[in-house]
């Protein structure tokens, strides 16, 4: 599953970020770079995030776009920033993990259980958070997928 939709070109690894907003527009970012989404859809990501947060717990975060947002998504994919040093997450949480998620079509509640199943274990977060080579931080979602 992981093959076109997380590729090393969406991982960014070891980043500093210095809010929400920043995290939000930089999975959105990485995934408009790759050919995943429309410009538009990072504008979605946030519209989604005024509605409901999208923190999940065990400084995860899982930005998204809104419903109506799926007319920009080219094709789905993933993107995932490590922010070793956590990165403020609104109502106080701190994020290490910031996952974008595009989802052409009905993937998207496909993709996202998936990455929860993996992110609700913690010892799995840790070791996304400190993998050192993009390659190391796909094979954990490999394995666990």
């Amino acid at each position: 599953m992981t093959d076109e939709i997380l590729t090393p070109n969406t991982v960014e690894l070891g980043a500093s970020l210095a809010s929400q907003d920043e995290a939000i527009r930089r999975a959105g970012e990485l995934l408009v770079e790759n050919g995943h989404v429309d410009e538009r859809y990072v504008d979605s990501m946030f519209e989604r995030e005024k509605s409901v947060s999208t923190y999940m717990g065990n400084a995860v975060a899982i930005p998204h776009g809104t419903n109506d947002s799926k007319q920009w998504v080219t094709k789905s994919g993933l993107s995932i920033i490590t922010v070793p040093d956590g990165v403020e997450y609104g109502d106080g949480d701190v994020a290490k993990l910031v996952i974008g998620i595009a989802g052409k079509g009905d993937d998207h509640l496909d993709i996202l259980s998936r990455i929860s199943i993996v992110v609700s274990e913690e010892e799995n977060v840790e070791r996304i958070v400190n993998a050192q080579t993009k390659e190391e931080l796909l094979a954990i979602f490999d394995e666990e997928i």
